[in-house]
């Protein structure tokens, strides 16, 4: 399932309501997009790496079929 989060809020209010719904992992297309970069989180550890959007895709879903 996917969320996207379209509220019309600050991002720092967005992010923080996505940990406390408990989402696994966040991507965020922000800034960095205009470098070809998402923002890919992991709730669990707070790692936070840059991915191209076809990695970020890739890696979701080899964590899908894993579990």
């Amino acid at each position: 399932e996917v969320v996207l989060d379209d509220r019309d809020e600050r991002a720092g209010v967005k992010f923080k309501d996505a940990d406390l719904i408990g989402f696994p992992f966040r991507v965020t297309v922000g800034k960095t997009i205009n470098d070809g970069f998402v923002e890919y989180k992991t709730r669990e550890t707070g790692e936070q790496e840059k991915y191209t959007p076809e990695q970020a895709t890739e890696k979701l879903i080899n964590i899908i079929k894993a579990v």
